[in-house]
């Protein structure tokens, strides 16, 4: 991501909100991580790497950037209260996702920290909050006292994380409660004939050892023509080579040790079980929790194939031969139900435009080169991603905003 640009000067213009103040405690928090962002860089490199520390930093203030602007496109109703169930990881860019812009139209704002970085999280509050001084309010209450004082009096409330998580909170809401869901899809990686070979290997790279391979975005699948099967092998197994492993403060290292609780298990089990498919790398440490970057080649993909996820930088990838036949599949079963987003690389516009159906779609770019805090994303399956106000359900690409906006009608005006 390019260096942020200056805060607009729109922010001088008067815009309805339900404090104008608040735009200037956005720019507090802007200014502050534009302007020094170390203290913020240090606490983020104790969870993830120091260039997805970087990156997530740039992220939110380009989010902050456009705040005003996203708040004029969709002009979203004014929410007495709003609940937040924080993600695990990418602290900083949820708290202006989910917390600071909708701060400009939501009065009272609460979260609950994932238990998995409780602290950092306590600390990061600390010293934005000293910024901004918005009415933004961490708790340590546990789940149940969480769901009872704060969930269920709030207008709207935001899940971050594992789908059967949300769906034991969403029962327990009330009709005309707005519930957000958002999770984490397959995000298949398609590199077929025409591809620029060495682009995608690289963009493989990137994406799915982006934070050493713990982000949502990376692509769980990736399934390449049979016929160029060899050839991206041998790119991709390059580029894996040339890595540089070392600590999270480490600014020349190209990944470090997989932090979060289970995601090395979990990723280690699926080698042990694959263990004759692996074709590069394999070895774990579990007293660093450090994991070689590993691809395993597996049977060509069906609609009963299970596709783990993975948090881990584990390249699961496999061969296909029609490009229809891997269409139907990426659109079938759980693929449907776990549609967010695909990248497709070469020329395929029928495999691209039948998963963009379903999922948000790149073409010779990788998921993050599209990331932007300001507009909708995800895809249209439900363990994806979803709204719904207690009576119908949406699945569809989710922005807080634009959900107030189109299914909040009892919003105030």
């Amino acid at each position: 991501m390019s260096s942020a640009p200056a805060w607009p000067t729109a922010l001088d213009e008067p815009v309805q909100v339900p404090d104008p103040g608040r735009l200037e405690a956005l720019r507090a928090v802007r200014d502050f991580l534009a302007g020094d962002p170390g203290a913020v860089h240090d606490l983020l490199c104790e969870i993830s790497t120091h260039r997805a520390a970087g990156y997530e930093i740039e992220a939110t203030i380009a989010t902050l950037d456009g705040a005003l602007a996203e708040f004029e496109t969709y002009r979203p109703g004014r929410v007495p209260r709003l609940a937040v169930y924080m993600p695990s990881n990418v602290v900083l860019y949820s708290y202006a996702l989910y917390l600071l812009v909708p701060a400009l139209y939501a009065d009272r704002l609460v979260f609950r920290p994932s238990s998995q970085v409780k602290d950092q999280m306590g600390r990061l509050h600390r010293l934005l909050a000293a910024h901004h001084g918005l009415p933004i309010e961490l708790t340590n209450a546990s789940q149940r006292e969480f769901l009872r004082e704060h969930v269920r009096p709030a207008d709207v409330v935001v899940f971050t994380g594992a789908y059967r998580n949300a769906e034991q909170i969403r029962p327990q809401l009330s009709p005309g409660q707005l519930f957000l869901f958002l999770g984490s899809g397959v995000n298949p990686f398609v590199v077929a004939p025409g591809a620029d070979l060495a682009k995608a290997a690289r963009d493989a790279v990137e994406i799915r050892m982006h934070n050493a391979g713990q982000d949502c975005l990376g692509p769980d699948l990736f399934c390449v023509q049979e016929d160029l099967l060899d050839a991206f092998l041998d790119a991709l197994v390059t580029e894996l080579k040339a890595l540089r492993y070392g600590p999270y403060t480490d600014p020349d290292a190209d990944y470090g040790p997989v932090f979060y609780d289970g995601a090395l298990e979990e990723a280690a089990q699926f080698l042990a079980r694959n263990r004759r498919n692996i074709v590069h790398g394999g070895h774990v440490d579990f007293r660093e929790r450090r994991m070689e970057p590993t691809v395993v080649v597996g049977e060509e993909v069906t609609p009963r194939t299970p596709v783990p996820e993975f948090f881990a930088p584990v390249f699961n990838v496999v061969a296909y031969r029609d490009p229809e036949a891997l269409a139907a599949t990426l659109t079938t079963a759980v693929f449907t139900e776990r549609a967010l987003g695909s990248s497709v690389y070469g020329d395929a516009p029928a495999l691209a435009d039948a998963l963009r159906r379903r999922t948000t779609v790149t073409v010779d770019t990788t998921l993050l080169s599209i990331d932007d805090g300001n507009a909708p994303f995800g895809g249209y399956g439900r363990m994806a991603n979803y709204i719904t106000d207690g009576t119908e359900i949406w699945t569809e690409p989710v922005l807080v905003s634009k959900a107030v906006a189109e299914h909040l009608p009892a919003a105030g005006r």
